[in-house]
Order: structure tokens, then sequence, then C-alpha cells
């Protein structure tokens, strides 16, 4: 059984399927979180749901809106000439772009890298969609890490996870897939030494 769930995750149709849910997803719980902390006037309740933790103070979900960008940075900040719509617009595109690149540079055996750039791709569409249709990303993930360097992790969402557990695949990769590897890159090695 887990032969066969390994070989389906292998493969492309799977990966791009994956992607496409955790885009759906993302916006299911983002429409689903708009909705249970905004009033009939549209203004967030600053509602808390406590889930984990003493008082449910480790992980709790509550409204938050981000009009920047990572960690709520502002675009406006770093180029102010050019409207935040257009700026994230544009960033997408590059980013979209060097995502497919690397993606189609990754070797078929590489199939955890894969597996975490679309990811990676999933999550960047979840909150693009966010900034174009609202001109602000949804957040409602709250967590907490007692005795960690700040007092209240980032609130995010679903896109974010995303992107965080496909970065930590690629980079565990070849760590986790370390024979797989180690044959690609004695196949360089072989093609440069031919050259």
């Amino acid at each position: 059984m887990i032969k066969y769930w390994l070989n389906k995750i292998k493969t492309y149709r799977f990966q791009l399927s994956f992607a496409v849910f955790g885009v759906i997803f993302d916006q299911i719980t983002k429409i689903w979180a708009v909705q249970r902390f905004t009033n009939e006037q549209g203004i967030p309740t600053r509602e808390i749901i406590p889930l984990i933790g003493p008082n449910g103070n480790w992980v709790r979900f509550q409204l938050v809106y981000n009009e920047g960008a990572a960690f709520s940075s502002r675009p406006q900040d770093i180029l102010p000439f050019l409207p935040p719509v257009l700026f994230f617009l544009l960033l997408s595109i590059v980013a979209m772009s060097v995502l497919v690149w690397f993606f189609r540079s990754i070797d078929k055996r590489d199939w955890l890298s894969r597996l975490g750039v679309t990811m990676i791709m999933s999550g960047a569409i979840g909150n693009f969609i966010d900034r174009m249709r609202l001109q602000k990303v949804v957040d409602f993930i709250d967590c907490d890490f007692p005795d960690f360097i700040m007092t209240r992790f980032p609130t995010f969402n679903v896109a974010d996870s995303f992107v965080t557990v496909g970065v930590a695949l690629v980079f565990l990769s070849p760590v986790l897939l370390k024979s797989i590897h180690k044959q690609m890159n004695l196949e360089k090695v072989l093609k440069h030494d031919q050259n």
C-alpha cells in the first residue's frame, strides 16, 4: 500500500492535482475565515477560536488581513512609485516564471523537489488570488511557540503552509533521496568528463 502511494506521489499528474487541491483548499478556508470572523456590516469581529495548548493559546484561529508582502512588509517602501496591485502582479509573474523554469530543470527522479516546487507554486497562486481579489491576503492561523524568539509567530494561512513545506521538501530532498542525488551527481560528472 505504501509503495502504491509512493509511486502515485512521484507522478506529474499527482503533483499537479495536489497543487490544484492546495489552491482550492486555501481559498475555501479563507472564505470560511472571512465569513466566520466578520459581522453583518463587513467588519472583522476580532473573535478568537482557541484550539490547542493551555487555554487554546498555542494554536488558535483569528482573522487578520496582510496588506503587505511576506511578514507584512510593504511594497510601497521598496518601490513607492508602483501601485501595490501592479507590484504584486509583476512579482508573481517573475516568481512563477522562475518556479516553472526550476521545476522543468529538476531531474524526474527527484520527485520530492518537484513536489516541493509544485507546493510553492500552489501557495503563491493562493495568495496571489487574494491580492488580486481583495488587495490583501487573508490570514487566520495564529500560533505561539513558547520561549521562541518572538512573542507570537506571524498569523498565516494554508497557502503560506504550502510554501513553507514546499521549501522544506526542496532543501530536504538531497538528504532524504541521498542515493538518487548521488546517482544524478555521478551522471553529471561523467557527462562533463565526456565533453
